[in-house]
């Protein structure tokens, strides 16, 4: 296969064609750190493609490999294809932009053979820049913490110019991500920058409009998911100087000879994304889309039922008592606790953990995605949906004391094939094929619903939003009610 900068070579499945570590751009490193990317050095020989790159530098997961640590020449694509057996008309392309809070992940970790098979479409995944190597800020640097995104951006065009090669329609782009994959989605649905690169949007598990209510002590407000490019260079300013880099003058060369491990040991509890007030994201997308100010296309948008079951499981040390509940809301909510309280009383759920956790799902994820899909319906078509299997099978470990649930990320393994898929079930298996339907479906047309699955409504501001809820077996796939089933009419009245 030639790409646009050379030949690959990659290896065939059953049904498939597989491309791995494909150079999107140039490896950035050195004085190319904390720069804009730049087009691949072309090659003249085969290049071989049947491995995925390594991971951008990163620190491990619990339950991921600690001895991976990454490397800084990361910005590399896998392409899946089907393996046509004669001509055919060019596939949907749907480009996977992977979550991990901007600070962990890779495409390679993602087999998408159930998809591109099952759904006849090309599936693009990709690494780009994480934690400090990809949103570090500091003032004059141009693109200040945004580089991450531009990889992302980078990568899209990429497939706009070599689609065609692999099969693909260059006019005919799904991006879909999950997480800050999808929070990566709503910059790009809102940045000048990236228009005409895609043309639907499939956002899992993270809205644009959504923010942090007071989760630790010191943070006194409500915290946007969206930095201002200020706030990112004070932060940038603070790192360089606790690396010795606090001469202004030779910050930035400082900066760029630390390191990656030491970077990250340096910023190993600090958070990351992307900044606004930037070239390519002037204004944050939250206000963008209340502003209207998006790219007009079909979007996709959901989340998990009980998406804060994994975040209460990864910071609560240890159950906790009704005490320690209550004093978790007051931090969070403060003169509102006791509105808070009383909407989610800790008697009314099995332990008080998990009314913790069923609050944060609430606040962070469901009523944000019902307030992203009023905004975005107003002058696009959207779809919504919410994934409900309270058995899915468990990528990450949980502790016993908290049933995971519909967790944040469970939906993964119904549209990828991670070990996890082995677990899955006989009705498992038919729900993982009718999603997948439903995603491939929407890819090609803008609208998910066929002939051989349960209808799915478009969200209509004329009456009741309506997801579209997935569980397995008979009737678990139906329209169900978000913003009474999670309280959206309450925490409305909060903001």
């Amino acid at each position: 296969m030639r790409t646009g900068s050379g030949p690959v070579r990659g290896v065939l499945g059953d049904g498939y064609r597989a491309f791995s570590a494909i150079p999107y751009a140039a490896p950035p490193v050195g004085e190319l750190r904390w720069r804009p990317p730049i087009p691949p050095r072309p090659w003249s020989q085969v290049k071989d493609a049947s491995r995925p790159a390594p991971r951008c530098p990163q620190t491990a997961l619990a339950g991921r490999d600690p001895a991976d640590p990454g490397s800084e020449d990361c910005l590399y694509l896998n392409v899946t294809t089907p393996r046509a057996t004669g001509p055919h008309r060019p596939w949907p392309v749907m480009v996977w932009l992977h979550g991990g809070s901007f600070a962990t992940g890779s495409g390679g970790a993602y087999r998408p053979q159930r998809l591109v098979t099952g759904g006849n479409v090309v599936v693009v995944t990709l690494n780009y820049r994480l934690g400090a190597l990809g949103f570090w800020g500091y003032p004059g640097l141009g693109s200040s913490a945004t580089f991450g995104l531009l990889d992302q951006r980078a990568a899209l065009d990429w497939v706009h110019r070599n689609a065609s090669a692999f099969g693909g329609d260059a006019r005919d782009v799904t991006v879909f991500g999950q997480s800050a994959g999808a929070l990566s989605i709503c910059a790009h649905l809102t940045s000048a920058q990236s228009a005409g690169l895609f043309h639907r949007a499939i956002l899992q598990s993270g809205a644009c409009t959504t923010s942090t209510p007071p989760l630790s002590p010191g943070q006194g407000t409500a915290t946007s998911i969206w930095t201002r490019r200020t706030d990112a260079e004070k932060s940038g300013t603070a790192l360089a100087e606790r690396l010795g880099c606090a001469d202004k003058a030779t910050a930035l060369a400082c900066m760029r000879r630390i390191q990656p491990a030491d970077l990250l040991k340096a910023t190993k509890n600090a958070t990351w994304g992307p900044a606004y007030d930037t070239p390519i994201l002037p204004i944050s997308p939250d206000q963008a889309l209340r502003a209207g100010h998006f790219h007009r296309m079909p979007v996709l948008e959901g989340h998990t039922r009980d998406e804060a079951r994994l975040t209460a499981a990864l910071t609560l040390p240890r159950p906790i008592t009704t005490a320690e509940y209550t004093a978790l809301v007051v931090r969070a909510f403060g003169a509102n606790a006791g509105k808070v309280a009383a909407q989610y009383p800790p008697g009314r759920y099995p332990s008080p953990s998990l009314a913790w956790a069923t609050l944060l799902t609430d606040r962070i994820f469901a009523c944000p995605t019902l307030t992203d899909e009023r905004l975005l319906a107003r002058t696009v078509p959207v779809f919504g949906y919410e994934f409900a299997d309270p058995d899915a099978p468990r990528i990450y470990p949980f502790p016993d004391w908290m049933p995971p649930g519909a967790y944040h990320g469970s939906d993964l393994a119904y549209l990828f094939d991670p070990a996890e898929a082995d677990r899955l079930t006989p009705e498992q298996r038919e729900l993982a094929a009718t999603m997948i339907g439903y995603w491939t479906r929407f890819a090609a047309t803008g609208d998910p619903n066929t002939s051989r699955s349960p209808r799915w409504p478009r969200i209509s501001l004329d009456r009741p939003i309506r997801a579209q809820a997935f569980m397995p077996g008979k009737d678990g796939i139906a329209p169900v009610d978000p913003g009474i089933e999670h309280h959206c009419g309450f925490w409305a009245q909060m903001s």
